[in-house]
């Protein structure tokens, strides 16, 4: 992803596709994905779409994979619609 850009997630569907969007400009499958950060393929699609149980440590994993972080900010004035999916 470019390190210039900055995408806003607020709910775990919402991160999910975030997690999708990077796992496909790496041109990688689920299953390579979930090699590189030592999960099953399985946690990677509970990921991708939205699962609320998924832990912090598990995310952290995949977000290492994909060379990505959270960064914490405070909450801008746009509204949930505002943000874009692929």
């Amino acid at each position: 992803m470019d390190s210039n850009m900055h995408d806003l997630a607020r709910d775990p569907r919402q991160i999910g596709n975030l997690v999708r969007r990077a796992r496909k400009k790496h041109g990688w499958s689920q299953s390579v994905l979930a090699q590189k950060a030592a999960l099953r393929q399985e946690t990677i699609s509970l990921i991708e779409t939205g699962s609320a149980t998924t832990r912090i440590k598990t995310l952290l994993a995949v977000l290492a994979a994909l060379d990505l972080e959270f960064l914490i900010a405070p909450r801008s004035k746009g509204s949930d619609e505002d943000i874009l999916f692929s």
